[in-house]
């Protein structure tokens, strides 16, 4: 169920309450901050972090998260997982969940009322918040009637809402979107995922995607034109997590210098 746990990553649940140190990963944290300079002015930025499990791609958005503490901004998080492959749309059915603050014994008009509150920040139609309620198994209302159409037609429009309620949320403040382990996400959410790459080159958005090395990302594709003039911005990748990382990391975790 949505909300009952506090711990919304495999990098949380695991990782100390106070965060380790971030040991040579300076060039891929001016990476992230040099495109959120860039998204910040409107350009809209793409960063693909590829790395293989616990050496510290979650440990990088992390530490953006610290660097950007000042400065006013959204961060919407996406979590993947392997156990729910098969579910549509789960991460994002997650993350509303999460965000509008749902717990086990909210009722039905409760949960109602409180995606109610979230979705508002994007000012969203009342056709986009009963689509959004519906994924969300929630009951349709007066307020909000659910419009009949037909299953592939709905699927369509849901995932049109869920582009509103992001360009909604960026055209307010300027917004950091990290979707964790991509690899893992669920064919639907892979769909949304790339209407996600259309839009964001027009928003004040940074789009961060983690997955695995060797892992083809739909997402990760030439744009036209040059990098900094595209109208469509190229994916940054960062794949440089090799095994001197990972002595360094663990060095780091343990208080002591890392082996050579």
């Amino acid at each position: 169920m949505l909300g009952e746990s506090t711990v919304e990553s495999r990098f949380e649940a695991l990782r100390e309450p106070a965060l380790s140190p971030l040991v040579g990963r300076d060039e891929e944290i001016d990476l992230l901050l040099r495109r959120w300079a860039r998204a910040r002015s409107g350009e809209g930025q793409i960063v693909l972090l590829s790395g293989e499990p616990g050496i510290g791609k979650s440990r990088l958005a992390a530490a953006l998260e610290e660097q950007l503490q000042a400065e006013p901004h959204l961060r919407l998080r996406y979590f993947c997982s392997p156990y729910h492959q098969d579910s549509a749309l789960f991460p994002f059915i997650d993350q509303l969940g999460h965000a509008a603050g749902f717990v086990h014994d909210d009722g039905p008009a409760a949960r109602l009322e409180k995606l109610e509150a979230v979705l508002a920040r994007a000012a969203p139609p009342d056709e986009d918040v009963a689509l959004l309620a519906d994924l969300l198994s929630l009951p349709a209302s007066e307020r909000h009637p659910l419009p009949n159409l037909s299953p592939q037609r709905k699927k369509e429009t849901t995932l049109e809402a869920l582009i509103r309620q992001i360009e909604g949320l960026a055209r307010r403040q300027r917004v950091v979107v990290v979707c964790e382990d991509a690899h893992w996400s669920d064919p639907t959410s892979r769909e949304l995922l790339d209407l996600i790459v259309e839009c964001v080159p027009s928003l004040p958005v940074l789009l961060i995607v983690t997955l695995p090395p060797g892992v083809p990302a739909a997402l990760d594709r030439p744009a036209p034109g040059d990098d900094a003039g595209a109208q469509s911005p190229r994916p940054a990748r960062s794949d440089g997590f090799d095994r001197t990382d990972r002595r360094r990391q663990g060095a780091a975790q343990r208080g002591g210098r890392p082996d050579r």
